[in-house]
């Protein structure tokens, strides 16, 4: 957290992002995690240079290490209020392409990025409208998933909304099973789920 602050002290967020456009993809991979560790402190920096229009071109890089990356420096963003409401406008599509990638840290970093996303009543929109249930629930179906917890927190903020909700009423049995899960957070997270769903007004 220290070297986060001396980073952000410095005004080094400007020149890390702009490098993110030039540098090799090795160097790429170690700018964007120091990106998300200063991120996590503070991100209108970051915003104001046009930070989101970059980390979205680079979830779709070849590299899975990038994209991973990418996707976790957004789930930072995210975290921020004003990241929020930035993120539904400009990257829920793509990531809710991620959530079908072939590798399970992509899946997992952008499951958590659109956890967060989708905290805002337009981000849960956003999400419905890009179709986010059918993989989330996906994901919610492998016990070995990576990205489970938090594909079960993006669904339960989606439940809050009346089209989320009646979609999800017909999958509680998919919930039901993650109550026997070894992991705490997952059961916890699945009953929370299920009387959203199960919510009547």
């Amino acid at each position: 957290p220290v070297g986060a602050v001396g980073i952000l002290r410095a005004g080094l967020i400007p020149l890390l992002i702009s490098k993110l456009k030039t540098e090799p993809d090795e160097i790429q991979e170690l700018i964007l995690d120091t990106l998300s560790n200063s991120l996590r402190v503070e991100a209108s920096e970051a915003l104001a240079t046009g930070a989101i229009a970059i980390l979205k071109e680079k979830l779709t890089h070849t590299s899975v290490a990038i994209k991973s990356k990418a996707a976790w420096a957004l789930l930072e963003i995210g975290t921020h209020p004003e990241g929020k409401s930035r993120l539904w406008e400009e990257v829920i599509p793509v990531l809710v392409s991620l959530l079908e990638d072939t590798d399970p840290e992509v899946q997992a970093s952008a499951a958590g990025a659109l956890m967060f996303a989708t905290v805002k009543p337009q981000g849960r929109f956003a999400a419905l409208g890009a179709e986010a249930i059918p993989p989330l629930l996906k994901l919610v179906a492998e016990e070995t998933s990576k990205a489970r917890l938090s594909a079960i927190k993006a669904l339960t903020m989606l439940a809050e909304v009346p089209e989320g909700r009646k979609t999800l009423l017909g999958h509680t049995d998919t919930f039901q099973r993650c109550l026997s899960d070894p992991c705490e957070a997952v059961t916890r997270a699945a009953r929370t789920a299920i009387s959203v769903i199960q919510w009547k007004p």
